[in-house]
This record gives structure tokens, C-alpha cells and sequence, in this order.
């Protein structure tokens, strides 16, 4: 029995790719939407200048103009959408703006869209790296209540 939706994390990573790939091998389904979870770039310069112990600069965004964060998600998202479809996915991309955290994100967007499953890739980090690095996938599959596809690097 065919999915009706699956989501797929995708960021433009060489894993990503990767978790596109198997998704459209092993996975039956009739929709599919990519999502590229993105930070905008005041909180970006908020959280690297509180980790750094510098005082945070006044800086207020141009509303008028698109965040610069936002425009390069939609071109990593653009491009996992045309992979998907390589793949022989009928899917659609979205850009899902990270409040708190990447997986988060990608968590409450496969929320909204009621997905049936998710599918990310992951670094494969093993030993003392992956104890000081959680990664996002670990996250995903601790915080979702839904079925998680983790994709490994390759050789």
C-alpha cells in the first residue's frame, strides 16, 4: 500500500541527495514534498554573537527585501524538488523557517502536512564526534511520532 505523503528533509548535502535517491527506490507513494528548513539571518547574527560573548549589534532587518537565509533555502530546496522529480517523485518543495531548532522544523512541518513518513540523510558520525554532535536525524527520529527513513553516507 503506496504512502499518500512523504516528507524528505533535504539541504543541499551529498546525504540529502542520497535520502532523495533511496525515497524514489524504495518508497511507493503518491505525493512527496521536500523541505528545506531555513534561520533567518537576525537570528542567526543574534546566536553566533551570544556564543561568541559579543554584545549583539542593533540590527533591524530590511523588510522590504527578501531575507538573504530565505533566498538561498528556496535554491536548495529548488534543487532537491528537481531531484526528487529525477527520481520519479510527484512532489512539491517547501521552506519551513526554524524558530528553535533544524529538526523542529522539519518535525512540525511533517506535522502539518500530516505525512505518512519521513526520510533524511544523516553525517554518520560515530565515536566521540557523534557524542558531541547530535545530529539532526537523531532528532527527528527521538522527537517524531511518525515513521523516520534514515538514509547513511555512502562509502
Amino acid at each position: 500500500m503506496p504512502a499518500d505523503l512523504i516528507l524528505i528533509a533535504y539541504d543541499g548535502s551529498d546525504n540529502a541527495k542520497r535520502a532523495i535517491e533511496y525515497a524514489g527506490r524504495f518508497l511507493t507513494t503518491h505525493r512527496a514534498v521536500v523541505v528545506t528548513a531555513w534561520e533567518p539571518m537576525v537570528r542567526q547574527a543574534a546566536r553566533m554573537s551570544g556564543l561568541s560573548g559579543v554584545m549583539q549589534p542593533e540590527w533591524v532587518p530590511d523588510d522590504t527585501a527578501e531575507d538573504v537565509a530565505l533566498t538561498d533555502a528556496k535554491v536548495t530546496n529548488n534543487e532537491g524538488v528537481a531531484l526528487a522529480e529525477l527520481a520519479g517523485l510527484d512532489v512539491e518543495g517547501h521552506c519551513a523557517e526554524c524558530t528553535t531548532a533544524i529538526w523542529s522544523a522539519i518535525v512540525e512541518k511533517a506535522d502539518d502536512v500530516n505525512a505518512d513518513i519521513i526520510v533524511t540523510g544523516t553525517r554518520g558520525t560515530t565515536g566521540l564526534r557523534s557524542l558531541l554532535q547530535s545530529s539532526v536525524a537523531d532528532h527527528v527520529l527521538r522527537h517524531s511520532h511518525r515513521p523516520v527513513l534514515i538514509v547513511p553516507p555512502g562509502k
